[in-house]
């Protein structure tokens, strides 16, 4: 089959955008990640990585996947296997129809990541278009161009133990859909956006969530100078390095916003995109603020800055959603 790859900022997004896309329906990976509601925060510290409280910046996996599918109507058929055998079959029989699969994996055992790369997570996603002798043919969409994965490490990368532990997840897309109404579809995901960020009454989640963290670093004991650091450069990895991140996802919301202004022809869309823009710069700059406290040779950072500093990311972001909340209730252009 002939098949169009694309390189994309996050493998979820851009697995559902190349799919769609080589379906025969044009799709960003921007349109992708905002009409699917995926913007988020959530500080979680009943959930732990290497002791420390989990922090998202967006949805959790497979959310993309599912609320499109709702959405836009895809009919996605999706299977697990408790077998690796069943799971190999069932693939290439998909692959025999000349269908695009998307696959859950772990990163840990895909070969053609480099070795500083790899790490147990296992909810990479990746899209399968061929398959030659004993190698799949892959569209990574973390990658520049198509690799190749082997049948053994691609069936290990499947079948990964652990938390997500895909199970040989695989899904075809069942629907290419019909052109939506727009207007329509556009303030439905920007409410539900904006709900998740500003309106779950949970102290953990959206922007109560950006506040609890300020209020927790603010409130770090000076003298644990050893878990400070830890603590500091845990909510600098978790921004910028796992994924995409958090400014990375801000930035990615900005370009829907643009894209959706565009298509509708709404100046406010247009004003909400730079100051989406803004705030991911402002996140940007809040982790450049953390690493140079963790570098810096004084061993008391000011918490207080740090915090005020987070406190204005989160009320930036609040003033936004309320913005884009009050437009999306607004009566669509005849």
């Amino acid at each position: 089959m002939t098949f169009i790859h694309q390189q994309s900022a996050h493998c979820e997004s851009g697995v559902m955008s190349s799919l769609l896309t080589n379906a025969g329906f044009p799709i960003s990976e921007p349109m992708v990640f905002g009409l699917s509601s995926a913007l988020a925060f959530a500080y979680l510290p009943i959930v732990k990585l290497n002791g420390m409280p989990l922090i998202a910046y967006r949805m959790p996996p497979k959310h993309i996947i599912n609320t499109l599918n709702k959405r836009l109507g895809l009919n996605i058929q999706s299977q697990r296997f408790s077998q690796v055998k069943a799971g190999q079959q069932a693939l290439d029989q998909a692959l025999a129809k000349q269908q695009a699969v998307g696959l859950q994996t772990s990163v840990f055992w895909l070969p053609y990541f480099p070795a500083e790369m790899r790490f147990h997570f296992n909810a990479h996603n990746l899209l399968v278009y061929g398959k030659e002798h004993n190698n799949y043919l892959i569209s990574d969409p973390v990658f520049e161009d198509v690799v190749q994965c082997d049948v053994v490490a691609l069936n290990k990368a499947r079948f990964a133990k652990g938390a997500l532990a895909p199970k040989g997840l695989m899904y075809t897309l069942g629907n290419t859909p019909a052109e939506p109404n727009w207007p329509v579809l556009i303030r439905q995901s920007i409410k539900a956006t904006s709900r998740i960020l500003d309106g779950l009454p949970l102290p953990w989640i959206g922007v109560r969530g950006i506040f609890h963290l300020a209020k927790k670093i603010e409130q770090l004991d000076p003298s644990a100078i050893k878990y400070n650091r830890l603590y500091l450069t845990h909510i600098v990895r978790m921004q910028e390095e796992i994924g995409t991140g958090g400014a990375g996802f801000r930035f990615m919301y900005a370009s829907f916003l643009q894209e959706a202004a565009d298509k509708l022809n709404e100046a406010m869309l247009h004003d909400a995109a730079n100051k989406m823009t803004l705030i991911g710069d402002g996140w940007r700059g809040f982790a450049s603020l953390l690493v140079q406290y963790c570098k810096a040779k004084q061993a008391t950072p000011d918490f207080a800055q740090l915090a005020a500093a987070l406190r204005q990311l989160a009320q930036q972001e609040r003033e936004l959603m309320q913005q884009l909340a009050a437009w999306s209730k607004t009566p669509v252009k005849a």
